[in-house]
Parts: structure tokens; sequence; C-alpha cells
């Protein structure tokens, strides 16, 4: 900036300004150069965008166990990552307190990814990809202590065997006593389905976690013998609002399948068939609010993604229906929304053409067809559906807003 600093200054005094003033108004741009490279700054935000869509595309599993470990951030929570890589063929392995680590970790294994949708001019991830398993840092209620405490208990009593198998626990007792995990610790990895193997299903798990108390140091390492209470398990949609409650995720079925045969008699569609959906149809559409913006930049409209069983659905809101539906759009969890489809398109890759190959020479799959880039829903009308959600809606984390 010192070069133009001459020139600058001359020209204010020039055009009748002050010298104070003018030097003033340098020393600003002086600050602001400090950080103001726009340019500078474009090209970092590139590369990080460009490193994190080649992660995302070769390596998917790694990049999800990454960005559960780096939460909160970004605008997508847990179970909006782990929604969309089990969408693109990333298996995800449950909390188990024999497995689980502190962070969620890769194992074997290796396994071929088959995305169940495709993108078109793009091939299937080709490496085997490891499962992710979930790690305990997503219990609720869990401190970092008594996970390591469970996670070193595994370790030091199957140090001697060749396979590990002898330090994995065999009941929830055996957890209680070589971990040091008092009724809480235990009941939150109940709550979590963490406990399925040492006790089958999760009202199992919560009855043996609360059957452990406290003993003397004299009787700690003492079994306790006793005919087990079998319990029956709950149904499915109790299951899932256990599942975000304790861990803010589940690997069941989407909340909004259990919903679908109502949702299909209001002729609300899913995000995979809004995908086929011709430009310019009138349709409804329907999911859980997972984000809302209102940037500074966008004049007042505001963004919403919705997500249900198939994928999330972009609503755009023009500023003159925010008030109008202020409570719907602001305080719901499951939101309706009837409006206009818009669908862009670009023209397919011509066969044989220098831009139908890939960084590594490969071709992609030929097309001519039109390759839609830009599909959302331009809102007329909202409905808040949150009481469908029943329980579930307390249980939800809520949207991640910015504005």
């Amino acid at each position: 900036m010192k070069e133009f600093e001459e020139r600058l200054i001359q020209g204010m005094l020039a055009n009748g300004y002050s010298l104070p003033f003018a030097q003033a108004i340098f020393r600003q741009m002086l600050g602001f150069g400090e950080y103001g490279f726009p340019e500078s700054h474009a090209y970092s935000f590139a590369m990080l965008a460009y490193g994190s869509s080649w992660f995302k595309r070769h390596e998917p599993a790694c990049f999800l166990a990454a960005l559960l470990n780096s939460q909160p951030m970004g605008f997508y929570g847990p179970s909006q990552l782990v929604q969309d890589a089990r969408r693109h063929g990333v298996r995800v392995l449950p909390i188990d307190v024999n497995h689980s680590e502190w962070d969620c970790t890769l194992e074997g294994p290796l396994a071929p990814l088959q995305p169940p949708r495709p993108l078109p001019g793009m091939r299937d991830v080709a490496p085997p990809q490891p499962a992710v398993r979930l790690g305990l840092r997503l219990v609720s209620g869990l401190g970092q202590k008594a996970a390591q405490r469970v996670v070193q208990a595994r370790r030091s009593n199957g140090s001697n065997e060749s396979d590990g198998s002898a330090g994995l626990f065999r009941s929830t007792e055996d957890l209680a006593l070589r971990a040091h995990l008092d009724r809480r610790d235990l009941q939150a990895l109940a709550a979590a389905d963490a406990l399925a193997a040492l006790s089958g299903h999760r009202r199992q798990q919560m009855w043996d976690a609360a059957a452990q108390h406290p003993v003397p140091l004299l009787l700690q390492d003492a079994p306790v013998h006793e005919a087990p209470l079998e319990l029956p398990p709950a149904d499915e949609g109790e299951e899932i609002v256990f599942d975000y409650a304790a861990t803010g995720l589940t690997l069941r079925r989407h909340p909004l399948a259990l919903l679908r045969p109502r949702l299909e008699r209001w002729k609300l569609l899913t995000a995979l068939q809004l995908q086929s959906t011709p430009h310019g149809r009138n349709v409804r559409a329907c999911g859980i609010v997972t984000v809302r913006q209102r940037p500074g930049t966008a004049k007042g409209t505001m963004f919403v993604t919705l997500e249900d069983e198939t994928g999330p659905v972009n609503v755009i809101v023009w500023p003159a229906l925010i008030e109008r539906w202020r409570d719907a759009l602001l305080r719901s969890r499951l939101l309706a929304v009837q409006g206009m489809w818009q669908c862009s398109e670009q023209p397919g890759i011509p066969a044989g053409s220098a831009s139908n190959a890939d960084a590594g020479g490969e071709a992609a799959a030929p097309s001519s067809a039109p390759v839609p880039v830009v599909r959302h829903l331009v809102a007329q009308r909202f409905k808040d559906l949150t009481p469908l959600l029943g329980r579930l809606g307390g249980a939800l984390q809520g949207s991640r807003d910015f504005h």
C-alpha cells in the first residue's frame, strides 16, 4: 500500500481535502490492508473447498470421521453428516463399549462403496473403504475421563491375547468393575445403546445399568450372581427417540420414513422424488428443519434446509413471506412447504470431448442429456407439522441458524 500513499494524498489535496484527513484515510487503508486481501482469501478458501470436496469424493469414510471429531462446527450437525454419508454408501457402525474409542475411528474389513444414486458424469469411489465406528464422544452425559477408563480397561486386559478378546467386557457388571464407572456413566452408555453387546436391547441395558450399586472397596472386584430379568424390547419409534436424545443421531430408519404413509396421503414429496420433478411445477415437500440462514447480503431472503429419509431440500423464502409465516418458519422442527420447484440445468458432456476425462485420464460416462445443477423450492405457503414428531420433537437438537 505504501507505493500508493503519495499519489492518494496528493489527489485528495487536489480535490480540496485537508492533509490530516487524507493521512487518516490512508492509515485506515493500511489497517484494512493487514487482512483485507480478497484475492488471497478467495484463493485459500478455494483450496480448502477443493480439498474438502476431494476427501468427501475419494475418502468419504475418513472425511466423515474427521468431521464428527471436530464437532461442533459448520452448517451440519452429526445427524446430517451421518445421514448424508450413509446415503453415499459409507458404512457407519454404532457406539459400542467393546469397540469404540473416544473419537470416531475407522474399522475394517474394507468394502467397496456402492452409492445408491451415482452422480452423472462421475465414477463410483474405486478404492475399498473402511467403516466409521462412532466414538464415545457422542454419548450425551458421559465425560471424557470415564470414556478413557473404558478404553484403557479394555486395552490393558487384552494385551496378552493375540486377538485382544480377553480385553472385551463380558457383562455390564464386568464393565462397571474394570472401568470404575458409576451408575450415571452406565446409564448414559445404556441410553446411547452402547451396551448392546453386553445386555441386549436398550431397555435391558437400562435395567442392568440401574442395578449397579457402589460397593465397599473390599468387594469391588467381587461379581454378583443373580437371575436375569428379561424385559420386552421397545418399538422402533421409541428407539429412535432415545437415539436422538442420547447421541443426537440414529442409525435406524430416518424418522420421516415412519411418517411417510401419512405424508404420502397429503401429497408431500420426498427429496428424491423432487429430483425428477420438472422445472416450474407446483409441489409440496416436508422435512426436519436442519439449517436456517438469513445472511445480510441476501436482502432479507431466508434459506431453509429440510431433511427427509432420502436427502435434503433447499427452500428459498422471499422477505415478503417471512413475517406472514414467522411462527412456522422459526419454530417448526418438522415443516411442510408448498411452492414452485426450480431446477436449472447445464448441457450434458458430449461423448469424446476433452472435458469428458478426469484428472487421471479416465473418461467419465458420456452423456448428451442436460445435467441438473441447481435445485430449490421457492416457498409460497408453510405448515408446522412438529406435532407429528411426538416426543422426538423435544429430543431433536434443533436447527443450526445463521443470521
